[in-house]
């Protein structure tokens, strides 16, 4: 089993088990051994599957505002632990890749290994969750038969996406492809770096 088909295969547990009680309040129960990276992964895809029902949660119109402001900056928190944790898989990599010398003509991928496996894991969110569509009995036919084909372009993302992260990971290894990791830099949650923050901690 390649990486890609391991990463799928964890993202899909960690989205079953969400399931099983579908409560965006549910604690994480990660059932795999510590400092693995399955383990990390399962870690990875709960936060994209928590955050994608709290992304539905706020759109309801009839929210009450004093809780969709609770809900908003329970997204922002979860964005940062996201990126952390994007990060985090990146200096795994980097780390596994430490003894790799990359040729003189390396290239620079434009996304780091971690980046696109986020996309992978979101990508796996959208195929449970337009395959519930798609075969939603109390939809109309329509309804099934145009989710049904834009199941069909997910999936092909999927392995057009993980033949592509597939290759890079070969390229890096074969001194191809120079890995470089950069931080990303959130500012919104900085009270140093958010303007709004730091101007009102100067106002007390």
């Amino acid at each position: 089993m390649n990486f890609t088909e391991t990463a799928w295969k964890v993202f899909n547990q960690s989205i079953e088990d969400y399931h099983m009680s579908d409560d965006v309040n549910t604690l994480i129960n990660n059932p795999f051994e510590k400092d693995t990276l399955e383990r990390i992964l399962y870690a990875k895809n709960w936060i994209d599957t928590v955050q994608w029902h709290l992304e539905d949660i706020i759109r309801d119109e009839n929210i009450d505002p004093a809780e969709a402001l609770y809900l908003k900056r329970t997204i922002d928190a979860s964005n940062q632990k996201r990126t952390d944790l994007v990060e985090f898989i990146d200096s795994w990599f980097l780390n596994k890749f430490e003894n790799i010398t990359p040729k003189p003509e390396a290239k620079i991928n434009t996304e780091t290994i971690a980046w696109a496996v986020d996309r992978l894991s979101i990508l796996a969110l959208k195929v449970y969750h337009m395959s519930l569509e798609a075969y939603r009995e109390s939809a109309s036919e329509e309804h099934r038969a145009n989710c049904k084909a834009k199941l069909d372009v997910l999936l092909t993302q999927q392995e057009d996406l993980s033949t592509s992260i597939n290759q890079l990971l070969t390229d890096i290894e074969n001194g191809n492809v120079k890995m470089k990791v950069y931080k990303q830099m959130k500012m919104y949650n900085d009270e140093s770096l958010n303007p709004i923050l730091y101007q009102k901690g100067q106002q007390k």
